[in-house]
């Protein structure tokens, strides 16, 4: 993953160009959220070109895997953290699905709706929502 930051008028960017797909995101970073990035990178002495956490996605996998087995959860992955993550945003953005397509960068809203599961949800609530009917 490699991250570039960039300043035009108060407004800070964070560009991330995926190593696995080769696609770029751009994010808007808040000042503060910059600010407390760029006072670690100094007090670390880490340049604008460096890797800040230079680890891999792999070695958080680990240590993830080694939290969850001391609290004994189980089933959490660091992708479970994303679908959930993903799902979070969807239902507190006003069911986006065009949203959460674009964060996850998937090529339809019908691959992020099968990704997040939504559709059996959509298909159970109508179901409650007309049990009256019955």
């Amino acid at each position: 993953m490699f991250i570039n930051v960039e300043y035009a008028s108060s407004i800070y960017r964070l560009s991330i160009t995926e190593q696995k797909t080769g696609k770029q995101r751009v994010f808007t970073v808040p000042l503060v959220i910059y600010q407390c990035i760029e006072n670690y990178c100094l007090r670390k002495g880490i340049s604008r070109t460096a890797l800040m956490f230079p680890i891999t996605t792999r070695e958080v996998q680990k240590v993830l895997a080694r939290v969850c087995d001391y609290l004994g959860y189980e089933g959490i992955s660091t992708h479970s953290f994303r679908k959930w993550y993903a799902t979070e945003i969807y239902k507190n953005n006003g069911y986006d699905i065009a949203l959460v397509q674009r964060l996850l960068q998937h090529s339809s809203a019908a691959v992020t709706q099968r990704y997040i599961g939504i559709e059996p949800q959509r298909i159970e609530r109508a179901i409650e929502g007309h049990a009256e009917l019955l």
